[in-house]
């Protein structure tokens, strides 16, 4: 059985990451999401826009450090964005592959902006819900998620005992959304929120027997 947990630098754990199925015997896979940004601070929806990392961001990144160090990766795919990369490098990851199907979430036309100015033009909208013009839709996120994770489960199995990936928010949740079913759940954290994610989370999907 897969099991998983979620944790962030500072907090309590979180909602779990879906594996595919069951995952290699020994084999355990952590994602990172990257560290704050002024966009991710203010809720605003950003995918192509290559925005740094605040001081706080820098901070949070820096925090994985003894996470990273007790790990031990063994390969670590990592987004092309510099706010992913450079998490990856403050927390002392070295990055084995720039990995595109990483990316985020192309919002399409509401890059940059926040859920609520959306719904001045979209009353009631949702990312899981109503379309994105111009973007991408969740089946091709969740889509590029699983090219991924085959790849880095294809990896010979000493390559693929500890993998990381550095990556984004909404990517991960359109996946894990898609395998469990859990876009309402989801839907009604960003009606409360506004922001479903929590920078520099990182979670961590292995196999274990019950």
């Amino acid at each position: 059985m897969s099991s998983s947990t979620d944790t962030e630098a500072g907090s309590e754990s979180g909602p779990a990451f879906v594996a595919p199925g069951p995952l290699p015997d020994g084999t355990a896979l952590w994602l990172i999401r990257h560290g704050e940004t002024e966009w991710s601070k203010s809720g605003r929806h950003t995918s192509h826009t290559d925005v740094p990392l605040t001081r706080h961001g820098e901070a949070q990144a820096l925090g994985l450090g003894g996470l990273v160090r007790s790990v031990q990766p063994a390969y670590v795919l990592c987004s092309p964005r510099q706010r992913a990369r450079h998490t990856a490098d403050l927390a002392g990851l070295t990055v084995d592959a720039i990995d595109a199907d990483l990316a985020e979430w192309d919002y399409g036309d509401y890059e940059g902006l926040t859920t609520a100015q959306i719904r001045k033009q979209v009353p009631g909208w949702s990312l899981w819900t109503h379309p994105l013009p111009g973007g991408e839709a969740a089946a091709d996120v969740s889509a590029r998620a699983d090219r991924v994770l085959i790849r880095a489960l294809d990896r010979p199995a000493r390559a693929r005992r500890r993998a990381f990936r550095a990556r984004h928010g909404s990517a991960v949740r359109a996946r894990r959304g898609a395998r469990r079913g859990g876009h309402r759940a989801l839907e009604r954290a960003e009606s409360r929120g506004g922001n479903v994610s929590r920078d520099v989370t990182t979670r961590r999907a292995s196999t274990t027997a019950r």
